[in-house]
């Protein structure tokens, strides 16, 4: 599955985009968002505030609770705003 980071997301893990292979367990948005926390210090501090998260799979905007098996691309994004 390709991950995607948007905006400030990927400017605090220093990368645009990440191809993983998913453990047991992982079964929705908010699991994913926890399991790439778990990975690594700097992952941690970039979902501190899961709640701020957007997410869409396979291009279609979702909630955390949003499974996402047989996707092929889970994009992750802070709120936008402006115009």
């Amino acid at each position: 599955m390709k991950i995607l980071y948007f905006a400030w997301l990927r400017e605090r893990l220093n990368r645009g985009e990440e191809e993983v292979s998913l453990p047991p367990g992982v079964a929705t948005v908010g699991d994913l968002i926890d399991w790439l926390a778990s990975r690594d210090e700097a992952a941690e501090l970039a979902f501190a505030k899961r709640s701020l998260i957007k997410a869409a799979v396979d291009a279609k905007l979702v909630n955390h609770s949003a499974p996402i098996a047989g996707a092929s691309v889970v994009a992750l994004f802070p709120p936008m705003t402006g115009g």
